[in-house]
């Protein structure tokens, strides 16, 4: 019997060891896990160019074979400029609008920057739409479309002509506006005006964003628009956008707005020519101060931009608290394909080499 019973205690105090390696190695992993720094991979400037984005999205590890979500928790930042200059916008728009719905299903996301071209498209501005842009939006009834919505404003149309050129006929207008509108214009106007799918799409994402102590915006931030709160930045630029309005200068095409601003970057004449007449009185700031102004306003540790090309590859400015990341990845500028991976508040690099079409 004491044989017996001095086996008891014995058995608990092996049951209590094997309790508490059961709980340590629980711990242990999910102790782990949480400190695992998140992954952002961020994207410059595409401009219509489909396969130099399957290429980055590729080399980023961003989607699989079959083009979906493949990244697992990682969060993926693309900083506007989708469109103009390459004719297949619309195809990584789609492939865009897809990984935001998959991502999270994974942990993931994705976060879209708005660019100056998203809201040059909105309001109208297509100075840099390639004809097989428009192309993209055409069915088979965008030849009657098309002539009804000229029937519907001929005179309009005919009246301005003739105030250049007083000795056209109505055929050579006709055949003017037929050739400055090809098929699929009207239905890329539907599109991309403010109640129109991917202009609702467009006004939905953000201007400038902050994630994990690293600022994204695609221009720059001046340090005028900095005294805004970020919310009420993207609030008024949300409001331009769903008024829609090109008659009058707002957020969306101010030299000093975040969506055209090139300064931290660049000299840039426009932006001065700003300051000069609306703040003469304002001190000038050198660029490594209007960062330091820019990151104190809104608590971050750095700041990601796109919008101006440097072919070179990306680039690290002001004691490298500032990422350049627009490379010229479309044709358009053939510079390299590039995305940069922020992991833990480290910036990194990285290029693919360029599809052959």
């Amino acid at each position: 019997m004491g044989a017996v019973g001095a086996r008891f205690p014995l058995q608990r105090m092996i049951r209590r060891a094997l309790v508490a390696l059961a709980v340590l190695l629980f711990i242990i992993p999910a102790a782990a896990t949480a400190a695992q720094p998140k992954r952002i991979i961020a994207v410059g400037d595409l401009h219509g160019d489909y396969q130099a984005w399957l290429d980055i999205a590729h080399g980023a590890g961003l989607i699989d074979a079959g083009g979906h979500w493949a990244a697992g928790k990682t969060t993926f930042v693309q900083l506007g400029d989708i469109v103009d200059r390459e004719p297949d916008s619309l195809k990584i728009v789609r492939s865009l609008q897809q990984l935001e719905k998959e991502a999270p299903r994974a942990g993931g996301k994705v976060v879209l920057v708005l660019g100056n071209h998203e809201a040059m498209n909105l309001l109208g501005d297509t100075r840099y739409t390639t004809p097989g842009e428009f192309a993209a939006f055409a069915t088979a009834n965008s030849a009657s479309v098309r002539d009804r919505v000229y029937e519907q404003n001929r005179a309009a149309v005919e009246a301005s002509a003739r105030a250049t050129n007083p000795a056209l006929t109505p055929q050579q207008i006709r055949d003017a506006w037929m050739t400055q509108h090809p098929l699929g214009w009207v239905e890329h106007r539907l599109a991309w005006g403010p109640s129109g799918e991917l202009g609702r799409w467009a006004i939905s994402h953000p201007a400038v964003v902050k994630i994990d102590g690293t600022l994204f915006v695609h221009g720059g931030l001046s340090a005028e628009y900095v005294k805004l709160p970020m919310n009420e930045l993207n609030n008024r630029v949300e409001a331009a956008m769903r008024a829609g309005d090109a008659s009058n200068p707002t957020i969306l095409d101010d030299p000093l707005g975040p969506l055209w601003y090139r300064g931290l970057v660049q000299a840039d004449p426009d932006a001065q020519a700003v300051r000069a007449k609306l703040f003469p009185t304002e001190p000038h700031l050198s660029v490594d101060q209007e960062v330091d102004a820019v990151l104190s306003a809104y608590g971050a540790q750095r700041i990601v931009v796109a919008h101006t090309p440097d072919l070179k590859g990306i680039e690290f400015l002001s004691r490298g608290r500032l990422a350049r990341i627009d490379t010229g990845n479309s044709r358009a500028y053939g510079g390299p394909l590039s995305w940069l991976e922020i992991v833990g508040g480290t910036m990194t690099p990285h290029t693919v080499v360029r599809s052959a079409q």
